[in-house]
């Protein structure tokens, strides 16, 4: 189901001139939440995100892939923008950021400092001058963060 829904969002919401800048999907037993950011040369507007809802929502809808009750928000990323992949770590080093992990790190799942460095699949985060490798895949969520 996970790559029908990739292929899903990424050909919809590219097909109507934006970029999938990332997305979410939450199931539950009896709902879903799928959370789509998209993105354009210069910004998103309200009328961009209702445009997205009403496409994507249809061809969801007829295409089923989601199993029970979902509610669909589209956005963008803004300025505290999620991060979802390497390339978008690598394009924020030197930026404040928080993280949390799936399991615990040093005895810890919650981050929140400057990221250093990417590697292939390290994210390193200074942290009051200590710095942590977190493997990529054992990051549960990370934003920036605005001073």
């Amino acid at each position: 189901m996970q790559n029908a829904l990739d292929n899903l969002v990424k050909n919809t919401v590219e097909g109507l001139g934006y970029q999938v800048w990332g997305y979410e999907y939450r199931p539950h037993s009896e709902s879903a939440l799928l959370r789509i950011f998209i993105e354009k040369e210069g910004g998103i507007s309200i009328e961009d995100c209702a445009n997205v809802s009403r496409q994507l929502g249809a061809v969801l809808d007829v295409e089923n892939i989601i199993p029970v009750a979902y509610v669909l928000e589209v956005s963008s990323p803004g300025m505290d923008r999620v991060l979802f992949t390497l390339e978008q770590y690598q394009d924020y080093i030197g930026e404040k950021i928080k993280l949390r992990t799936q399991t615990p790190i040093e005895e810890r799942r919650n981050f929140k400092g400057y990221l250093i460095k990417t590697s292939d699949s390290i994210v390193t985060i200074k942290v009051d001058n200590q710095e942590f490798e977190i493997p990529f895949e054992s990051i549960d969520r990370a934003r920036l963060v605005l001073d």
